[in-house]
């Protein structure tokens, strides 16, 4: 039997972003054919541009996978009010570092994206909300966006236009909360990031301060250069339907070489980018588990077989190393491709440590709004804490599981889930873990949390 060869990388926005010749400086991204989209957009009807993006098919790559030309439709153009686009740059999610690399790297791609989506919804203010550990990332965005406006391709009468568009960059204070696009809205207003109840707080309809509102993802507005300059059609024949486009990657963990990939969506599996892309476990080591879209997504475990039907009727039955990586694929396998953050677990991993670990995050990143959400994340951490402590009980497992079933889908926002999801799934599949962890001598403490 020959075996396929692994595709190759498809870079579109990571293409220079490895490149030692490439700047992030605006002579640099004009010397290689920068702002040219835009030039383009602008003789173009905006409601021309937002049907390219609803014909590209392209998804949102913040986590929720949304389409993001059906996104734009929603937004409600007859209030007769301001229109907002908001880049959602908060990029909080553990495991998850793509955005960083683009705005750091190539910063007025995502500039030129973000002002012809801005001219596409006729919003005439826009905003980057970075999160607070970005400093140097900030600083690249306020001088790429001074230089944008100093070449006339941000501002006031964009390029001799009568189109006008500011943009802003605002620094969070450092919540994972503010991911949430509602929470974010909350925080660009000065208040305390309470995600909304939806509805009827949709951000297309009532976003910030009320207005229509759109909030994309990093890669996603960068995406709309891409599509706008090849076409939505042509954009929609990169991946396979309901996964268009290119998708970037973030591995991290127990493999040999951890970093950013892009390919695209579907070309590969997840065997493939562990063991052919990413080079493989660490020597002397096998796989345990794998985290397929960022800490918030459940759990894999190595050894267990996926069975079912896809979307189209097709019947699959995969292992770990089978399963396409596109949106479709881990969700199909009990999973979500969530923000692209892959971690790699191997067999030196005590999963009660993990979960531990994941439970001091989300307890510390709950807002306190929701009374599930706020005690059960809670008591998730100081029972796991507890178990690493030398203390483990034998119906520890059973408690972990009542608390997070109680907080899953009795909370405002998605937080409740993200706590919820990996505790659930934790204990699913390693509960002999858990278990073992009562029987074990009580006196040595196994891990340090906060």
């Amino acid at each position: 039997m020959i075996k396929k060869s692994t595709p190759k990388e498809r870079r579109i926005i990571l293409k220079h972003a490895d490149d030692p010749n490439y700047s992030n400086k605006i002579d640099c991204y004009l010397k290689n054919g920068g702002y040219s989209v835009l030039k383009k957009a602008f003789k173009m009807k905006p409601e021309d541009i937002g049907e390219e993006i609803l014909k590209s098919g392209v998804r949102g790559r913040g986590g929720a996978g949304f389409p993001a030309g059906m996104k734009w439709k929603f937004l409600d153009r007859k209030s007769g009010k301001p229109i907002y686009l908001i880049c959602n740059a908060d990029e909080s999610e553990p495991g998850t570092f793509k955005d960083r690399q683009i705005m750091y790297k190539d910063p007025h791609q995502l500039i030129e994206g973000m002002m012809i989506a801005a001219y596409a919804i006729q919003a005439k203010q826009s905003f980057i909300y970075i999160r607070a550990e970005f400093f140097e990332g900030a600083r690249i965005l306020e001088r790429a966006i001074e230089e944008a406006k100093e070449k006339n391709l941000c501002g006031d009468n964009i390029l001799g236009s009568s189109f006008s568009c500011d943009l802003v960059v605002h620094r969070g204070a450092g919540a994972y909360i503010c991911g949430e696009e509602t929470g974010l809205i909350e925080s660009l207003e000065g208040k305390r990031p309470n995600p909304r109840i939806k509805p009827p707080y949709f951000p297309a309809v009532l976003g910030l301060y009320q207005c229509p509102t759109i909030v994309n993802n990093v890669e996603t507005l960068c995406n709309v250069k891409h599509i706008l300059e090849m076409g939505g059609d042509e954009f929609a024949k990169i991946g396979k339907p309901n996964n268009t486009g290119t998708r970037i990657w973030c591995v991290s963990g127990h493999v040999k070489k951890p970093g950013y990939y892009e390919f695209e969506c579907g070309a590969l599996t997840l065997g493939e980018m562990i063991y052919d892309v990413c080079g493989g476990l660490l020597p002397g080591r096998s796989l345990k588990a794998v985290i397929p879209g960022g800490s918030s997504s459940k759990i894999l475990r190595a050894d267990e077989r996926f069975t079912g039907k896809l979307k189209d009727g097709t019947e699959f039955d995969w292992g770990i190393d089978d399963i396409p990586l596109d949106f479709d694929g881990p969700a199909s396998a009990g999973s979500m491709s969530g923000s692209g953050g892959i971690i790699i677990m191997d067999d030196t991993v005590d999963m009660v440590e993990a979960m531990a670990n994941i439970n001091a995050f989300y307890a510390h990143e709950s807002c306190g709004q929701c009374t599930p959400c706020r005690e059960g994340s809670l008591w998730m951490r100081k029972i796991t804490k507890r178990m690493c402590s030398g203390h483990a009980r034998e119906e520890d497992a059973d408690l972990l599981l009542s608390v997070a079933n109680q907080i899953e889908g009795r909370t405002i926002c998605a937080f409740g889930e993200a706590a919820s999801w990996p505790t659930q799934s934790f204990i699913a599949k390693f509960r002999d873990e858990f278990e073992l962890k009562a029987k074990n001598d009580h006196s040595k403490p196994t891990l340090q949390l906060i």
